[in-house]
């Protein structure tokens, strides 16, 4: 081992020493979640939100979120409060962190199967009496087992999706469930909004293709969506295709569906919050994407999904749609989704559009 790592994995040992608090974790009254990622990681963790707060409706439930997923959470009745976390900031968080540290927080669940520097840090300023992390693969030749300030390691199964596997990380407290339906909650405002754009092609079969993806590389061009639309279309002429946008994306967007030249295609009007593309997607009929974000949002109002795919299956499984209705399309590449089968995509929409007819 060289020195630089020898120097590494004894700061790990040295930050994750701490010392055991005498503290029976199902006596919590205060519990904080670790969840500053991405925006479909936070959707497919509320069913743990949900399942801890109808166990213990009493405690406190603060979840640390990033500016990128903290949407997610409006209006959710399992939460008592968010505080924005900026991962690459600990100078900016410090404030926010002291003041948890003077809650005295009973328990923290951290999601993360790998060691993650910046959760330690965090961590050790905070300093809940107990901490549950999912088993962790260890880092500078420390093993995950051998971090002292976690009390409390849940297993990472293989052949599950991680809603289940964060599932887990309640057992300590005495929660086993698998109610893993997604929490995401769309105001009045929005679902009349979403209704009031879509009933102008009432009577038609609307389908949603989303172009991209957060990860760079998962995105469908404008060449691949024309062979799409035109395929679906051929065999299903009563069909309005709806394209859903990033907001800053919105006027890209726009002259991409005005060059294809289709009069069944349109692109969606231009959305704000997560809810506003949430309460879309719930009213259409099918939903075609290579965003696992949006995967889940389907998922949440259990939409029919097709869904594009790189060639990796460890990584489908943890993410893969859970919604009744659902077909995966797979690259053949390990990252990115270039060279999808474009006349696949076609072939299963077509078939769930025979389904839901």
């Amino acid at each position: 081992m060289s020195l630089s790592k020898n120097f590494k994995a004894y700061l790990l040992k040295k930050l994750t020493n701490k010392k055991p608090v005498d503290f029976d974790i199902k006596d919590t009254k205060s519990v904080i979640f670790l969840r500053y990622d991405r925006i479909g990681d936070m959707l497919i963790t509320t069913p743990v939100f949900r399942a801890f707060k109808l166990a213990y409706p009493h405690a406190n439930v603060i979840v640390l979120a990033s500016m990128a997923n903290k949407d997610i959470l409006i209006n959710n009745p399992y939460i008592d409060r968010v505080i924005i976390n900026h991962k690459n900031n600990l100078f900016r968080d410090f404030f926010s962190l002291l003041e948890l540290r003077s809650i005295n927080i009973d328990a923290c669940v951290e999601f993360d199967h790998s060691v993650v520097p910046h959760s330690i840090l965090r961590l050790r300023i905070i300093n809940p009496k107990k901490i549950i992390s999912v088993k962790k693969d260890g880092r500078y030749g420390v093993p995950g087992d051998d971090l002292e300030m976690y009390n409390f390691f849940t297993e990472k199964k293989k052949n599950r999706h991680f809603s289940s596997i964060w599932l887990n990380t309640l057992e300590p407290f005495g929660i086993f469930t698998n109610s893993n339906n997604f929490d995401l909650y769309i105001n009045n405002t929005q679902e009349e909004r979403a209704l009031n754009f879509l009933n102008q092609f009432q009577s038609k079969c609307k389908i949603g293709i989303n172009l991209e993806g957060a990860v760079k590389g998962k995105n469908i061009n404008s060449k691949e969506l024309f062979q799409i639309c035109e395929g679906i279309s051929q065999i299903n002429q009563n069909v309005q295709i709806i394209i859903l946008t990033h907001p800053n994306n919105f006027m890209k967007t726009s002259k991409i569906v005005n060059q294809l030249g289709l009069d069944y295609v349109a692109p969606s009007y231009k959305t704000d919050k997560i809810q506003d593309v949430a309460a879309l997607v719930k009213n259409l009929n099918i939903i075609i994407t290579p965003d696992t974000s949006i995967v889940h949002i389907a998922s949440t109002f259990d939409k029919p999904i097709v869904s594009i795919h790189e060639n990796n299956m460890e990584s489908y499984q943890l993410f893969s749609p859970i919604s009744s209705l659902h077909r995966t399309i797979f690259s053949p590449l390990k990252k990115g989704i270039g060279g999808f089968n474009i006349s696949k995509v076609i072939e299963c929409s077509n078939e769930l559009i025979k389904e839901i007819s």
